[in-house]
């Protein structure tokens, strides 16, 4: 028999009585259109060689451009995410002396 753990609180989450949530986030680098008109002095072959080799000497470059995660949850972490998906709220609680 398989069994889930909720990957925020850690908790089991039990099959039979609970609904098992699955995230799955996918971070990927945005490419921008240039909408500047292109020089027609510039090598454009050299210009992708030279970003080739720039990619060569990058071992983590996929990891920087593409990432595919997934995380089960269970009900109450699920409320929690979807209330605040950024922990933007995580921060504001922090409370600091006047001094």
């Amino acid at each position: 028999m398989i069994h889930f753990s909720c990957d925020a609180c850690g908790q089991p989450i039990d099959r039979e009585h609970e609904t098992r949530y699955v995230v799955r986030l996918e971070v990927y680098a945005a490419v921008d259109e240039d909408t500047e008109p292109t020089d027609p002095e510039v090598d454009h072959l050299e210009a992708i060689e030279d970003m080739l080799e720039r990619m060569e000497d990058s071992v983590s470059l996929d990891d920087e451009l593409y990432q595919q995660l997934r995380y089960d949850l269970c009900p109450t972490c699920r409320e929690r995410l979807l209330a605040d998906p950024l922990a933007r709220l995580k921060g504001a609680k922090l409370g600091f002396s006047n001094n």
